[in-house]
């Protein structure tokens, strides 16, 4: 395994990191999710991603089950705040003091844990004074419940408004976690080069875009029993700007592309990430353990100029790369 340092930090985390956003707590049975854990520990990963919100707490409890017992300090938890997680009342939502606090210790206790290691702003909060939000996470660094804070789909103004914050409270922020894919690419024009300039690290999720990039959908064909397209609970609704024929043709020819760098698809996918030097982990799902251990073998990869060339021109105009249409979906009823 590969490890690197999470932004302008002293932090080692392994390049690929263990996600549980649409599996733990939902698609994939306890048991099932628990031997992912085990086999991710296994293939050498230390990071592991979840949020409170996912499966509505359900997540988190199922990862804090699977590591028990493992030594705390051998792996990295991350997890994240800003969605409703009780019966979504006025102050369940958000970055306020209020739920930043006590969204912290329903995630410890979930956890199983008495310290987070980096604790992520899920969304940027138009509705609550940045001040007040970065004040509340310095409060957490202090207490040592949060180790090190990091966001989640921050744009380049923001991250720079909360790193200055950050930086007058006496901590910093390290890291954004962005979609970023072979097909997903919004955060190179301003996130990366903002990010490189303040010391922050990007943990980029959906590396193989939500399963298109390993080639399983083929134009015209059935959808793979159990795949995300397949899902009801939220997976069909995440790919489904992927599912269309131009796209996945465009996809089957790369192919021959993995072929040569001996790699398979989902490993040429998630080799793509982190050849970007602003990246410093991918965060991987797994159903099966047996896809753990073929995405780790992405950790370490470097492909050639000349081949990453060849994937800019097979994707083509499939590529989406404008700042505008990033996932930003926080509440703006109040004027930023």
């Amino acid at each position: 395994m590969e490890f690197r340092y999470l932004g302008n930090s002293g932090l080692k985390i392994s390049a690929i990191t263990y996600g549980n956003w649409l599996t733990h707590g939902s698609q994939v049975e306890n048991e099932q999710a628990q031997a992912c854990v085990k086999a991710s520990l296994e293939a050498g990963i230390t990071t592991f991603d979840t949020a409170d919100v996912y499966a509505n707490t359900k997540a988190e409890t199922v990862l804090g089950e699977a590591l028990k017992g493992e030594r705390r300090e051998s792996v990295e938890i991350f997890t994240k705040v800003f969605g409703p997680t009780g019966p979504k009342g006025p102050n369940d939502l958000g970055l306020s003091r209020k739920h930043i606090s006590e969204a912290v210790n329903g995630s410890l206790t979930r956890l199983q844990t008495d310290y987070i290691d980096l604790y992520q702003a899920h969304r940027y909060d138009y509705e609550t004074p940045l001040e007040e939000t970065m004040q509340a996470f310095a409060d957490l660094v202090r207490a040592g419940k949060v180790l090190y804070v990091g966001v989640s789909e921050w744009t380049a103004d923001q991250l720079r408004d909360g790193a200055a914050l950050a930086k007058q409270l006496g901590f910093q922020l390290i890291s954004n976690q962005p979609q970023y894919s072979m097909l997903w690419r919004v955060i190179e024009g301003e996130v990366v080069p903002a990010s490189q300039e303040l010391g922050i690290s990007q943990v980029v999720w959906s590396p193989i875009a939500q399963g298109v990039l390993t080639g399983k959908y083929v134009p015209g064909a059935e959808l793979p029993e159990g795949s995300r397209a397949t899902d009801d609970k939220g997976g069909a609704t995440m790919i489904a700007r992927w599912m269309k024929d131009d796209v996945l043709e465009r996809v089957q020819q790369l192919k021959p592309i993995a072929e040569e760098a001996g790699l398979s698809m989902a490993q040429l996918a998630i080799a793509w990430v982190l050849q970007n030097e602003n990246v410093a982990t991918a965060i991987i799902g797994a159903s099966r353990p047996e896809q753990v251990f073929d995405n780790v073998k992405a950790a370490g990869v470097t492909l050639e100029p000349a081949l990453l060339s060849k994937i800019d021109d097979v994707l083509g105009d499939a590529v989406v790369s404008n700042p505008a249409k990033t996932l930003d979906s926080s509440p703006k009823t109040r004027e930023a």
